[in-house]
């Protein structure tokens, strides 16, 4: 069994919503690292059913339990109405509550409580390389990080099996979408845009409905935490920039199931998307995991100069090739950022074996770089 990276128990000092894609290990991190939680499961369905004609049954429930207790509820969202109860005992009992969901969005419409502020969100994540003791890149960037799938030897049948279940329980029984299929070509098209800027026109025309109705699917894949929007840095210096985000799916391998790749080669265009992909998957997940209150963003000039990830207020600037062999051209874009930005830390990484700077450009080693970034000397 993997050991994950984070370590929830340090974050219980007061409650928390721990939100996480669905099969990202929830729950199981949730037993492992709490064993003697009173523990909740809402997707046993005789127990949702009776919260869901007595919510008040929680407070009866818990209420002689001594003050801070902790108590995990998993897909809090299926039954939002306990919220008002779990604010009741947080309030006059003491208890700590974890508060686990897949989708913040069922909270969000209706107005659910809360918990004013008594609650703060923690993300949880696919695997990370650190977690994984022999760590195969290329089996990532082709099958993802999912716990199941990358350890699976039929990981394109649970990915199949991934892209159902999601229509099926998070849209089509949530009524998200009028129109199923068109949801299910949006899909496709996201996937053909992932690392890209986003273009609602285009992908409106790709999928035949409205610019409108694209920024609403969007929305769902945030909410439902399918995938995020990385904003493009802004703070002018000497060029103009553009502003469009771009969208990124929460996991390399749910994005290349969608584009239907049964294999990867190094040296072409898929590879290194999905190289690309996965660095900033690791980004993001260091970031969320610190809680390091600095954007990631990317820089892109309106002529075409860019660099793909940005760590604050241009503290770090991080371009990602998949070459084996850098070379003067790929380091293009740091330069001219560091022409703007002369006291940015500039970091290549790529598949090329040597580690050594090139003026003040960082290039470093994939595996290297991964190494140094879960040991604290990126970011």
């Amino acid at each position: 069994m993997l050991a994950r990276y984070t370590q929830l128990s340090q974050e219980t000092e007061s409650s928390i919503f721990l939100f996480g894609a669905r099969q990202t290990g929830k729950s199981t991190i949730l037993r492992q690292q709490f064993p003697d939680a009173v523990f909740i499961d809402l997707l046993d369905s005789e127990l949702r059913m009776r919260f869901q004609r007595r919510p008040s049954l929680l407070y009866d429930m818990l209420r002689d339990k001594s003050s801070e207790t902790i108590v995990v509820i998993d897909e809090i969202p299926e039954v939002p109405e306990l919220l008002n109860e779990v604010h009741r005992l947080i309030s006059e009992k003491g208890l700590i509550f974890i508060l686990c969901g897949s989708s913040a969005r069922k909270l969000k419409r209706k107005g659910y409580n809360t918990l004013g502020g008594r609650a703060y969100p923690c993300y949880f994540y696919p695997l990370v390389s650190a977690e994984i003791p022999d760590f195969n890149l290329d089996r990532a960037l082709l099958h993802g990080m999912l716990p199941t799938h990358y350890l699976s030897k039929n990981p394109r049948r649970l990915l199949s099996a991934y892209v159902d279940v999601y229509l099926r329980e998070e849209i089509r029984e949530e009524a998200l979408v009028r129109n199923l299929s068109s949801f299910q070509r949006f899909l496709e098209v996201a996937a053909l845009t992932d690392g890209e800027m986003v273009n609602y026109a285009n992908i409106a025309s790709d999928c035949g409905v409205s610019a409108q109705t694209i920024k609403g699917y969007f929305g769902i894949l945030e909410d439902t935490l399918i995938g995020y929007m990385i904003p493009a840095y802004t703070k002018v210096m000497k060029r103009r920039l553009v502003q469009s985000p771009r969208f990124y799916f929460f996991d390399v391998g749910l994005a290349g199931h969608l584009l239907h790749r049964t294999s990867l080669e190094r040296g072409t265009p898929a590879y290194g998307h999905a190289f690309e992909h996965f660095i900033i998957q690791e980004l993001v997940a260091y970031i969320g995991y610190h809680h390091i209150d600095e954007q990631l963003s990317f820089w892109r000039t309106h002529t075409g100069i860019e660099v793909d990830a940005v760590i604050g207020d241009a503290r770090i600037a991080i371009e990602i090739k998949s070459a084996e062999e850098i070379q003067p051209r790929h380091l293009k874009g740091l330069k001219s950022f560091g022409d703007d930005y002369p006291d940015s830390r500039r970091i290549m990484v790529s598949l090329d074996r040597i580690n050594r700077h090139e003026g003040d450009i960082e290039l470093i080693y994939v595996h290297d770089f991964l190494k140094m970034l879960w040991s604290g000397k990126i970011v």
